[in-house]
């Protein structure tokens, strides 16, 4: 009942919010930074100076620079996070910026961008192409659990272990706890969500009024929740090797299993048609040669020349990376003779993650770290990190322990290879605050210009039912292009999908819907 109180100055300070606010707006800063909601108005309105990348083996072109974001967005006083950039410049006209994520959840961009730049030089025709270390990776504050390749949930890879679920969830717990310490403040902080939000700082810092974004497998997470959470800054976006949306940590799981089956049986496929094949001519027999390879391993692993020991699931770790390519088949078909005839682990071990973990901290709380400090076990740290903090599911521990046989049982059907480390995976939220259950519930029928989605249909890590799904979630935006070939991803490895996405990104051109890209047909979508 104030009303007769509104005096004249105060409507024009009033009339004089609204104008900033939309003033604000129209140059692409948030509401918030208007009044509504924490004021991130500083964050908004930094630019990104670049320079040239320092580090050895840097491509001489290759620009480094950072943007810095709150820790926390609800309190952006709190504290602030740097997050490393690198782009190569356009070398034609220029039209913005396109940002890539190159996926984990925990690749580092700046490294990716540096090993791989060469793929993405047709986008510099308009664009900067940038990438960036998104929080608590690579060089962003990057967490660790002191863990070397944290390849596995602690106390889960032999048979034994799962026997005695008490213990193997007290040692999770203890190893939750480890990595907090470890990690610092920026784990509480971690996911999709704000990642997503330091998106659109970036975006903003890098002068564009939409983001056009290509994000590889993980990356597709990201770039549906910004979808969702910036509908109105969405420009040309590409998702390649979709990930689910919608299935709890252990249906993924189980789809990530069988999807890694799959890949192997057709590697094994292809390995026994050679004469070299260390593994026999038969493919059943080979496929359980494999399965009994991993279980002597496990119970007696051979030394290797970093001083441990090869078990069975750093085998499978390794079989696991090499499937993400086609190309790198026969690489691992060497690999696997000089294993078995030999006992020779050093092309085993040239397929495995680090395995030894680096003591570095940042400089300063939130500061970049230099690239000789990244721990090692970043990237699976920040995984399971990341994958945690998206996930709202915590079964406690008597809930675990009745489900572990069932769910034991379920993993190693649906691959005995791969099923035992895709369930320590799941394993590996026990002990951790519970994740957000945003990606779940609100990333759905978002309402931006049509967006291009990617799925291959022998992905041995985001299965094609996952490009299908999430498309129909997103709603009308989603336009799909089938690519059926082998391997993680399709834009490295098909011309006609790479043609597809450059189409897209450059000129706006998106393929019919039901589009294919087949081994047949290389160069162009066909209807």
């Amino acid at each position: 009942m104030l009303a007769n109180l509104t005096t004249r100055p105060a409507l024009r300070r009033t009339a004089l919010t609204s104008a900033v606010g939309l003033a604000l707006l129209a140059a692409g800063l948030p509401a918030a930074a208007a009044g509504d909601g924490p004021d991130l108005t500083r964050f908004y309105r930094q630019k990104v100076a670049w320079s040239r990348c320092v580090g050895p083996d840097l491509p001489r072109d290759l620009e480094c620079g950072k943007v810095t974001v709150p820790l926390d967005y609800a309190r952006p006083g709190a504290g602030t996070l740097d997050l490393a950039l690198a782009r190569y410049r356009a070398t034609g006209s220029r039209r913005g910026s396109v940002l890539l994520n190159f996926g984990g959840p925990g690749g580092p961009g700046v490294a990716g961008l540096a090993a791989s730049g060469k793929q993405f030089m047709g986008l510099t025709n308009a664009y900067d192409v940038v990438s960036f270390d998104p929080r608590g990776v690579g060089r962003s504050s990057p967490v660790s659990c002191g863990t070397g390749s944290g390849g596995a949930a602690p106390g889960v890879g032999a048979d034994q272990d799962l026997n005695d679920p008490a213990a193997v969830l007290r040692r999770l717990r203890a190893s939750a706890e480890h990595c907090a310490r470890r990690s610092g403040p920026v784990l509480a902080h971690i996911g999709t969500v704000d990642a997503s939000r330091d998106l659109d700082v970036t975006r903003q810092a890098l002068g564009d009024r939409k983001l056009n974004y290509l994000g590889f497998s993980y990356g597709t997470r990201l770039g549906s929740v910004y979808a969702a959470q910036f509908p109105g800054r969405v420009g040309r976006l590409v998702l390649d090797g979709v990930d689910t949306l919608t299935e709890p940590m252990a249906e993924q799981g189980i789809a990530g299993a069988q999807g890694q089956q799959r890949a192997l049986d057709d590697f094994v496929d292809w390995c026994v048609r050679d004469v070299g094949c260390p593994l026999g001519g038969d493919a059943r027999a080979a496929r359980a040669q494999v399965t009994r390879l991993v279980g002597s391993l496990d119970r007696n692993p051979v030394p290797t020349s970093l001083g441990s020991g090869l078990t069975g699931q750093d085998l499978v770790a390794a079989i696991g990376q090499a499937l993400y390519s086609e190309q790198l088949w026969p690489s691992l078909e060497r690999a696997l003779a000089s294993l078995v005839q030999d006992g020779d682990t050093g092309g085993v071990l040239g397929f495995a993650p680090g395995r030894a973990p680096s003591p570095g901290h940042p400089k300063r709380p939130g500061g970049l770290v230099d690239e000789d400090d990244v721990p090692l076990d970043n990237l699976p740290a920040a995984l399971t990190a990341i994958n945690c903090a998206d996930d709202p599911d915590r079964p406690d521990a008597a809930r675990l322990t009745a489900e572990l046989p069932r769910l034991r049982a379920a993993f190693e059907q649906a691959s005995p290879v791969f099923g035992r480390s895709r369930l320590a995976e799941v394993l590996m939220c026990y002990g951790r605050a519970k994740g957000t259950d945003y990606i779940r519930e609100d990333v759905h029928d978002v309402d931006t210009p049509k967006m291009l989605l990617v799925g291959t249909r022998g992905d041995p890590a985001t299965p094609y039912r996952w490009t299908t799904e999430t498309a129909r979630r997103l709603g009308s935006s989603a336009v799909v292009l089938d690519n059926k070939g082998e391997g993680h991803t399709g834009y490295s490895s098909s011309k006609c999908v790479h043609s597809a996405v450059d189409n897209f990104l450059l000129y706006g051109t998106l393929p019919p819907s039901g589009s294919s890209c087949g081994p047949e047909d290389p160069e162009a979508p066909t209807g």
